[in-house]
């Protein structure tokens, strides 16, 4: 064990052998040795000692005991921090109350503060989960790939040269059989709003709505979507049906004029006399849509229960809910808690649910035949409610308000038995306490609490329908429709709230929110634009995320083109036509002030630029843009036919901010042919000899040529034929359009084995002298590079092809049976031809690669043997 240890200890002395240095000295100190020699050393230096005597009399001069605070801080008990600062006696109730009221307060402000800070985080974190979700759709519809998976239009257009510039107008996935079908249920509407704006007549679009959301929506929870489409409709108090146009004349004098009718004071200053009249109309409509939504409700109740209803032979209103407030109220012979009788009847319940159907005149003469009773418990009561309902806005005069504020603070507010109808009743006709929102056994339903709020807004007080817009958007939308994918959730009662409180591009926005209710959102734009109910952004204020603009210095704007655009991209290939229906609703706007409308009207082209670029080729293609017969007169197609709704109003402005403009971007995205047609509509013959001139320049130095090179081919041949009997475009690049046309015959005669006529042909082009004169030779070089680009471009192609030609010519002859004079001659002028087009190419050379001419050279050395 000993000699271990000393194993040990050598080994551990030997740990440190090679950190020492001889240079320096040893220390032989243990860990204790070392800190007393530190702790001394910090004693010796100077100051040390005397901080913190100089520290206390620096406190002193500021009248600051520091040994008394620092006494007080070492005996500090922190668990006497919320008891009294005097100890309080058990008889002192005050001191108790008053201490107990601190300490409330300052719990709920920690409370408050607490939960303030929770709801800050909570709100950020699903405002960026939000935006992320919204950017990330926006990335996927930009590459076509919305549902998943890359788009065959999106593969092809990144295979184009141009794929970059048209990315932005990319296509996206084709919809599901469910989604054409109601896609197509309202498509039908929209051809026919476009073709009564055409007609100049009226169109009662949002009627057509609700027939398509009906057709579309077989599931009953679509039912809140055709709800919507309903508020709309008393919102706008849109007719039903107008004369048939047989009865043109009756039209013109009795419909009413529909399209753009509330622009004006949608979109002028809020505070104006129109703007104020229309946000009354907002509430009224919406009103009376929940009343006609109730009283449904009541007679399927009714319906469904008929024993407890007992509803016996008198159909009338009153009647209806007399059964309706027996099967909600009456319970095994017994009425609800708090429901007044008055002559054996719950009078205060029937006529709440009268007025809440909408049945006021009904109510008050249900309350007139039990006048005498209802006098005995509320003297004044039925002069309140005539006046009331024969007011046009709802609005008692400031007397008849004043004794209904007396009446319900005196026997209603603290009263625990009050009849919940009466304080209801009360409470609209006085407006009383608009702050309070609901009424027990009142409000029990989210529509029933809406109706109450629009029946109590005053735009006189409290801020009118904005006011209510505030409230109801601070509650947010999983307030009314749950949190999506849960149990429970519904889809579109967040959007009928907005509608409701004249929130319209908000509802938009809410719907498009969401995938399964983004066609009703589109068609519910196109209303809202139809009756002037909807703003449209700026350009420099849409945003390329969401359609919906939102600032904090202007009212909620909506761009519809951005809407449009993303919704028919799924079908703009496949249906463009339809497509184009709904870039006309684009120009709905074009009223819209501020210089807003013009962009709108911008918008509207650039979409229909973008469709026709993107829309299939054929005869489809050609209805759209129009086209030549074979005799050469010219027809129009579906967007000239259509070119008031676009705001075109001359062949003038069709061309050149239609047709031109999109065969720009034909030719970017690499479809030469119908950039070509267009031009050629558009009566700008030049280019479009410029353009077959480029296109056939490529297509000639194309080692292959696929269909596409031969569809431009066939195209050039046929506008040249015209162009030369109508004597159009006449210039070098009809000329080079000529030659490469020949170039091109010459290719094909030479694959094909017909090697004289391909000779022939390239002779016939002019383009290189085969003479043997060196001195026209050397002009005809010079005269070369004036010649248009895409001749000159293909200098090496036509050499090439040139020489192989006269290769094959010389290779024919020289093993051919011919009589030797003649061979000879023939031979000796195909040496002149090729001598001609080595002097050519030589005066060329710097314009064609080495290896090129080094080729010439070897096939002209073939010749001349």
């Amino acid at each position: 064990m000993t000699a271990d240890l000393s194993s040990l200890l050598n080994a551990s002395k030997a740990l440190t052998s090679h950190l020492s240095r001889p240079d320096l000295p040893s220390v032989n100190l243990s860990l204790d040795q070392i800190e007393a020699q530190s702790r001394r050393l910090v004693s010796r230096q100077p100051g040390t000692s005397g901080d913190a005597g100089r520290a206390n009399y620096l406190l002193a001069q500021a009248h600051v005991d520091a040994p008394a605070l620092a006494s007080s801080i070492a005996h500090l008990n922190t668990q006497a921090t919320f008891s009294p600062l005097q100890a309080l006696q058990d008889t002192d109730v005050a001191g108790y109350l008053r201490h107990a009221h601190e300490q409330n307060l300052i719990s709920t402000i920690e409370e408050g503060r607490r939960e303030t800070q929770e709801e800050f985080y909570r709100v950020l974190e699903d405002r960026g989960r939000r935006d992320w979700e919204a950017r990330k759709k926006r990335v996927f519809e930009q590459l076509g790939a919305r549902v998943g998976g890359e788009n065959r239009a999106v593969a092809d257009l990144k295979k184009s040269t141009h794929g970059k510039n048209l990315l932005s107008a990319s296509v996206g996935p084709a919809p599901t059989l469910q989604m054409q079908s109601k896609m197509m249920a309202y498509d039908r509407v929209v051809t026919d709003l476009n073709a009564a704006r055409l007609r100049g007549t009226s169109y009662p679009i949002v009627h057509a709505l609700i027939q398509a959301s009906l057709s579309a929506n077989s599931d009953p929870r679509s039912l809140q979507i055709t709800q919507n489409f309903h508020v709309l409709s008393k919102i706008t108090g849109e007719p039903p049906a107008l004369p048939p146009l047989s009865h043109a004349g009756a039209h013109i004098l009795n419909a009413p004029i529909i399209e753009r009718k509330f622009a004006r004071a949608y979109l002028g200053d809020p505070e104006s006399r129109d703007a104020v009249e229309l946000r009354r109309q907002i509430a009224k409509g919406a009103r009376e849509a929940l009343e006609e939504q109730y009283w449904d409700v009541i007679e399927r109740t009714i319906q469904a229960r008929p024993m407890e209803a007992r509803l016996g032979g008198d159909p009338s209103v009153a009647n209806k809910i007399r059964a309706y407030i027996l099967v909600r109220h009456y319970r095994n012979g017994e009425w609800e808690d708090r429901i007044e009788l008055v002559a054996g009847q719950p009078i205060w319940a029937k006529l709440f649910y009268l007025i809440r159907t909408g049945h006021a005149q009904e109510a008050l003469e249900e309350a007139t035949r039990f006048q005498q009773a209802i006098e005995h418990r509320e003297s004044s009561f039925l002069s309140h409610l005539r006046t009331w309902v024969e007011s046009p806005d709802r609005r008692l005069p400031k007397p008849h308000r004043d004794q209904l504020h007396a009446a319900y603070n005196a026997h209603m507010l603290h009263s625990s038995t009050a009849d919940p109808f009466k304080l209801a009743l009360y409470k609209l006709m006085g407006k009383i306490d608009p702050a309070r929102r609901s009424v027990a056994q009142v409000t029990v339903t989210t529509e029933d609490w809406l109706w109450f709020q629009l029946s109590m807004v005053d735009e006189d007080e409290f801020g009118g329908l904005r006011g209510l817009a505030e409230v109801l958007l601070s509650y947010g939308e999983r307030h009314f429709d749950g949190v999506p994918g849960q149990k429970g959730a519904k889809r579109g009662v967040w959007a009928g709230v907005l509608l409701m409180c004249g929130q319209f591009e908000r509802a938009v926005a809410a719907l498009w929110d969401h995938h399964e209710t983004e066609v009703e959102a589109v068609h519910l734009a196109i209303a809202l634009a139809y009756h002037g109910l909807l703003r449209v952004p700026s350009r420099a204020e849409t945003s390329d995320v969401t359609p919906l603009t939102l600032s904090p210095v202007s009212p909620p704007a909506l761009s519809l083109s951005t809407l449009i655009w993303r919704y028919i991209r799924q079908f703009v290939k496949m249906d463009a036509r339809e497509a184009l229906q709904y870039v006309y609703c684009v120009c709905l706007s074009a009223d819209q002030p501020g210089g807003v409308g013009k962009e709108q009207v911008e918008n509207a082209w650039e979409l229909v630029r973008r469709i026709i670029v993107l829309a299939n080729t054929g005869a489809a293609w050609e209805e759209l843009v129009g086209g030549f017969r074979p005799d050469g007169t010219r027809f129009s197609g579906v967007i000239e036919q259509n070119a008031p709704l676009l705001k075109l109003d001359d062949m003038h402005e069709y061309n050149e901010h239609i047709l031109i403009r999109a065969a720009k971007s034909s030719e970017e995205a690499d479809r030469i042919p119908e950039a070509i047609k267009l031009y050629n509509l558009a009566g700008d013959y030049t280019t479009v000899i410029a353009v077959l001139a480029q296109a056939l320049g490529n297509t000639i130095a194309q080692p292959s040529v696929d269909e596409k090179a031969r569809t431009i081919e066939r195209t050039a041949a046929d506008i040249l034929r015209h162009y030369e009997r109508m004597n159009r475009a006449v210039g070098k690049e009809r000329d080079a359009v000529i030659r490469l046309l020949r170039v091109r015959e010459a290719m094909d005669a030479k694959d094909a084995g017909r090697v004289e006529t391909a000779l022939e042909l390239m002779e016939s082009t002019d383009l290189i002298p085969m003479d043997g004169d060196v001195a026209k030779i050397t002009k005809r070089a010079e005269e070369f590079r004036e010649l248009p680009d895409a001749l000159q471009r293909n200098l090496q192609t036509f050499l090439t092809l040139t020489m192989d030609i006269l290769s094959a010519v010389h290779q024919k002859v020289k093993a051919s049976s011919l009589p030797e004079v003649t061979r000879q001659s023939t031979l000796a002028a195909l040496r002149k031809k090729s001598r001609s087009l080595i002097i050519f190419a030589g005066n060329l050379k710097y314009r064609m690669s080495p290896d090129v001419y080094s080729y010439l050279a070897r096939v002209d050395v073939g010749i001349a043997l």
